[in-house]
């Protein structure tokens, strides 16, 4: 049975939360057990639908795992099979990241070609040549990527910045033979934390959070990972400080590392919240005006493409216009139509939208389309007159662990409910 979320206008929240810890780093980092040859214990892992079908694909390979409270347990000894199966693939992109490790540590892998998400075309292209430079034989086969050969390292230059592609070829370099040389790496705390992960068990790795990473490959030897806690989630934080600032209200968020969250909080400096923040932890207030801004969507240290939405739906109650560009992927306005149908004034041309404000929301039925664009409905369904339901919601449990819970911790009036049988 599906369940939408049904939200009612909710003019002050209040209180504070702690923020889980970040999916986008949780699946790089479990997927870089394959290189393992102990028991891996992760800590302040997500239990969200990503995380839980990146392990189902585990046990199909053959991995044992426990996974319980945020704590994971992982054994890959028990790896018998190599092929990632387009049933799992297809519901999440992120089951590329098996590729490397499983090419590096077994000289052969079939992985399907993913789906998993409507933001637009992702290509692993970047991943294919860059493995093809290390010595990979790479064929596409019924729909599967099927790649053999002993890796080496080599000079992979990417064309275009590449979060997963960045992650991919360092877990595969960690156990090819000699120097790896990646130029135009990602620089993202995720990528960051992965390259710390796998320094910690064994691995040689200069450059670490700038865009040319050189990893030492240990020529097959599997590595003895430590114990590591996954780092919170920037995404999942912006978009509660989106939620106190779309009600004007103060809200504290625990759990958090503001320094992975530096261009955001500028913006919501410049849309006129003030904002307090401690080694780990962020408070929000009220704005007296809410002011209007300009968004780019870029690569980290750049403003983050998974809040654009957010700070869209903050932007229908900004006093004047906002514009903001998507830079990064071609499909990621698929939540304007549906603010629009709550009473947003919004318009778009090509890679650029323009947001009219202040205009008062109404209640209606809107459709989730992707992770990001559901956490702009709910937004826009606190402010709204009257009641919104937001169909689809699947999509935001793939990133975000106990919404429903946070959201009432902090007055909001949401409640899931099933949708009827048609």
């Amino acid at each position: 049975m599906y369940k939408y979320l049904n939200i009612k206008q909710t003019p002050k929240l209040s209180g504070s939360i702690e923020i889980s810890g970040a999916k986008n780093a949780a699946l790089p980092i479990i997927a870089s057990t394959i290189l393992a040859k102990n028991d891996v214990f992760l800590t302040n892992v997500p239990e969200v639908a990503d995380v839980k079908t990146l392990l189902k694909l585990f046990s199909l390979l053959g991995a044992e795992y426990q996974f319980e409270n945020n704590s994971l347990k992982i054994n890959t000894a028990g790896i018998n099979n190599t092929t990632a199966v387009y049933e799992i693939v297809k519901t999440m992109r992120a089951s590329i990241l098996v590729l490397g490790p499983l090419l590096s540590r077994f000289g052969e892998c079939k992985v399907s070609l993913p789906g998993g998400c409507a933001i637009g075309a992702r290509p692993v292209d970047l991943h294919l040549k860059a493995l093809e430079a290390m010595g990979a034989e790479i064929k596409i086969e019924g729909g599967y990527i099927h790649a053999t050969g002993k890796l080496s390292g080599a000079d992979i230059i990417f064309d275009k910045i590449t979060v997963t592609g960045t992650e991919n070829i360092v877990m595969a370099a960690a156990l090819a033979k000699g120097k790896t040389r990646i130029i135009n790496a990602a620089k993202e705390p995720e990528v960051i934390q992965l390259c710390e992960i796998l320094q910690n068990a064994g691995v040689e790795i200069e450059g670490i959070g700038t865009n040319e990473i050189i990893v030492h490959g240990s020529d097959g030897e599997l590595l003895n990972f430590k114990e590591e806690r996954i780092i919170p989630d920037r995404i999942e934080a912006g978009t509660y400080l989106a939620a106190g600032a779309i009600t004007n209200s103060q809200i504290t968020l625990k759990n958090v590392i503001p320094a992975h969250l530096e261009s955001v909080l500028v913006k919501f400096s410049q849309m006129g919240f003030k904002l307090e923040a401690t080694e780990n932890e962020i408070t929000i207030f009220p704005a007296q005006k809410i002011l209007p801004t300009n968004i780019s969507t870029t690569e980290f240290p750049g403003f983050p493409t998974d809040m654009q939405a957010q700070f869209m739906a903050i932007a229908t109650q900004a006093e004047g216009v906002s514009i903001i560009e998507e830079r990064l992927f071609e499909n990621r306005f698929m939540h304007v139509p549906e603010l629009n149908r709550l009473g947003a004034n919004i318009k778009i041309q090509s890679k650029t939208a323009t947001i009219q404000g202040p205009t008062p929301l109404v209640g209606a039925d809107v459709m989730a389309t992707d992770l990001r664009a559901s956490s702009a409905l709910v937004l826009a369904g606190l402010i709204a007159k009257g009641e919104t339901n937001v169909h689809r919601i699947y999509h935001l449990f793939r990133g975000y662990e106990k919404l429903t819970e946070k959201f009432k911790a902090l007055g909001a009036q949401v409640e899931l409910k099933d949708e009827p049988l048609p």
